[in-house]
């Protein structure tokens, strides 16, 4: 597919799209979206990618949505754009291959809710994150949506109410990011946890995501008769009895896909 908004890069197991509009901060055009969505949809078709990584060109990962965009239209194209916005954010963990965002920089507003909607996330200590929709008359609601689920309630609504930026450190304590490093080692640390991740069975890797997106709302009973069916339908995979059979006599297992 031709992309203009982005660059896609494949090293077998892993993809890497970047978002690439570093003189409007990477900001969240209709067009982007759009794009972004057919990527990933063409990767979650894709068995040899086991991981995709997020990045952004420039200075900043993602200022939220192109406020361009947002002004002048009727209720209809508002919609279009939040419709659009929130099929992105879906399709980041309705995919099979987890997603990671590397980030460098700010990523706020709708930004900071595509970090929130990746399945992990890894900060350089310069990046900043914040929903400071409130400050200029639009309410962050839809990145609330992802923010509360990556934070909790009070902390996402302290971020929602004033606007502010939290550090990456910070943001690595409130669970929105998993680690923070030097700038000059976000990307070899990004690709240790993707290898980390692309070692085990695609196709448990690719269970497991759904699973857990799809458990994480239930009740604990829900959750458990759910988990427990999925987990007896897992064992009678291939890459199952082969993993158990390669721990049980020490050797490295051979996984299949299936």
């Amino acid at each position: 597919m031709k992309l203009e908004s982005l660059c896609l890069a494949r090293e077998t197991p892993v993809a890497a799209i970047t978002l690439n509009r570093p003189e409007r901060r990477n900001a969240l055009s209709l067009e982007l979206m759009l794009e972004l969505i057919g990527c990933l949809e063409q990767i979650g078709r894709d068995p040899e990618v086991r991981v995709v990584v997020l990045r952004a060109a420039g200075k900043a990962f993602c200022s939220g949505h192109d406020l361009s965009q947002l002004t002048g239209r009727d209720i209809n194209e508002y919609r279009r754009i939040f419709d659009v916005c929130s099929e992105l954010m879906l399709k980041v963990q309705g995919i099979p291959q987890p997603v990671i965002a590397e980030v460098q920089g700010i990523a706020t507003a709708a930004g900071c809710q595509l970090v929130a909607a990746c399945d992990l996330a890894v900060a350089a200590e310069e990046a900043a994150f914040a929903t400071p929709g409130v400050k200029i008359g639009l309410f962050c609601t839809t990145p609330m949506v992802a923010l509360t689920r990556a934070i909790g309630r009070k902390r996402a609504l302290q971020m929602l109410l004033t606007g502010e930026l939290i550090d990456a450190l910070t943001a690595a304590e409130w669970g929105l990011v998993n680690q923070v490093v030097p700038q000059a080692e976000l990307a070899s640390a990004t690709a240790r946890l993707a290898a980390k991740i692309a070692d085990a069975s695609s196709l448990v890797v690719s269970i497991g995501k759904q699973a857990f997106y799809t458990q994480i709302d239930l009740d604990q009973p829900k959750a458990y008769a759910y988990a427990k069916e999925v987990m007896s339908m897992n064992a009678l995979a291939a890459d199952a009895q082969e993993g158990i059979s390669a721990f049980l006599t020490k050797r490295a297992p051979r996984w299949s896909g299936r």
